[in-house]
């Protein structure tokens, strides 16, 4: 989900002011990229690994980072050559000369994230927008080679994969690596006026957060001779196999979870949750239709978050704090910066009692200011674990609408469960992790015989 800035303009003190860094003149910021490459140019490549929509977006809001120096599009890699081709091309299109991706510096396979990220130096950007299922092995690479990371969402399908991430994170501290996470509502100004106020005591004490995903959506198909291939379930399996990325809920809701967390300054000690699928359903997928979580904070409190893909049914989409003086409205549908207090408890537009300023872009186009000022700036900026940690909260909510049982915050710190083992060997030839039966059906959760902790 990304949009672009184009109409939105901001002066460099208005950037350095949102993003926390000094005000300064252009001939400094110029000069901050200094020893970040070893070569003479200060420009930070990009290396593009996986080029699906998400990962050409979040090109776009790289490339669109204004008086920040130079950043160009070096590489790209994914499993399919058409991916490439086509993302270059609308790229290109919109950039010119930033995109300068050869033939040479096109990589296809399993292996070609090596490829792309051995040809970047420090100081540049690894960009790891494949499905969750290898983030792990991509960003854990790019931290050894001593490459600055973004990583897209989810982060890992399971809660071994996550684990291995958090240790990648504790690495790139070490090696002073810079890592951004696709949550780009931590970047939103309008959100951070309101946490500021939470944080201040005006809404009071916060004992409830809601937080609504809900809306329409299609099911998978019978896939035929396709079920159990493993490249095809790395295509129709996007949002439809938990063990390719994380399934529609996690994939969807985890942006909101994160607030939740971010409004409580705190994660959940555990989780309950109801779920199911809509009768006479003829999903083929493994994602149940409908999520309804109710996370308990150390100090009682409580975070309710719900998904639902039904056709026909009411949507929603935004994020509501009730704190003990009043409510509030965190965010709104995609993510839009809907932000303000209210009078009372009443969520109502003719009930509002305050509004922050504005956000001159969207959360991406921040998430991309921030992240490139500090690779500028060389301040420190690692939001691996943050990221992880919500992943986790959101990982704990699925399980416990899948089990039927509760999950605690320890289960989830203890858990190396992975859906797929062998993530490091991969190759066209290897077997699916998970099989369709004689009708094209892939295993659903089903309470007390069901495992992903």
């Amino acid at each position: 989900m990304t949009q672009s800035n184009d109409a939105s303009h901001a002066t460099r003190r208005q950037f350095l002011q949102r993003s926390g860094s000094l005000a300064a003149g252009a001939a400094a910021l110029d000069s901050m990229a200094r020893t970040v490459h070893a070569a003479e140019d200060n420009t930070i490549r990009l290396a593009l690994i996986g080029c699906g929509g998400r990962g050409s977006g979040a090109v776009r809001d790289a490339l669109s980072v204004r008086d920040c120096g130079p950043v160009k599009l070096y590489a790209m890699a994914d499993l399919l050559k058409g991916k490439i081709s086509s993302s270059h091309k609308a790229l290109e299109k919109q950039f010119g000369d930033k995109v300068d991706v050869p033939e040479d510096r096109r990589f296809v396979g399993f292996d070609a994230y090596r490829k792309a990220i051995d040809i970047l130096r420090p100081g540049d950007i690894a960009m790891c927008t494949t499905r969750a299922y290898i983030r792990p092995v991509h960003v854990e690479y790019a931290i050894k080679k001593g490459i600055n990371v973004f990583m897209e969402k989810p982060f890992a399908p399971d809660p071994g994969g996550l684990h291995r991430l958090l240790r990648a994170g504790e690495e790139a501290d070490k090696k002073n690596v810079k890592i951004a996470a696709g949550l780009q509502c931590r970047h939103s100004p309008a959100r951070q006026a309101l946490i500021d106020k939470i944080r201040d005591g005006a809404m009071g004490d916060i004992p409830l957060i809601r937080a609504n995903r809900l809306g329409g959506a299609g099911w998978l198909g019978n896939q035929g001779d396709k079920a159990n291939d493993l490249m095809s379930q790395l295509q129709f399996g996007r949002s439809h196999l938990y063990w390719v990325g994380s399934g529609h809920m996690v994939d969807n809701l985890i942006h909101q979870i994160d607030e939740c967390c971010w409004i409580k300054d705190a994660w959940p000690v555990a989780a309950h949750g109801l779920g199911g699928r809509v009768p006479g359903s003829t999903d083929c997928g493994q994602n149940i239709d409908v999520y309804s979580i109710e996370y308990t904070f150390a100090d009682g409190t409580k975070a309710f978050c719900g998904f639902r893909r039904i056709k026909g049914t009411r949507t929603d989409f935004a994020t509501y704090i009730h704190g003990t003086k009043c409510a509030a409205q965190f965010s709104g549908n995609i993510h839009a910066p809907t932000v303000h207090m209210y009078k009372d408890q009443r969520t109502k537009k003719d009930n509002i009692a305050w509004k922050p300023t504005k956000d001159a872009f969207s959360p991406w186009q921040y998430e991309w200011n921030d992240f490139i000022a500090s690779i500028r700036n060389d301040r420190p900026h690692n939001e691996c674990k943050r990221a992880v940690y919500s992943d986790l909260t959101t990982l704990m909510g699925r399980a416990a609408c899948h089990i039927g049982q509760a999950v605690t915050w320890d289960d989830m710190m203890k858990s190396n469960f992975q859906f797929c083992d062998y993530l490091d060997t991969l190759s066209h030839d290897s077997p699916a992790p998970v099989k369709a039966d004689e009708n094209g059906q892939f295993p659903v959760p089903i309470p007390g015989s069901w495992t992903e902790v």
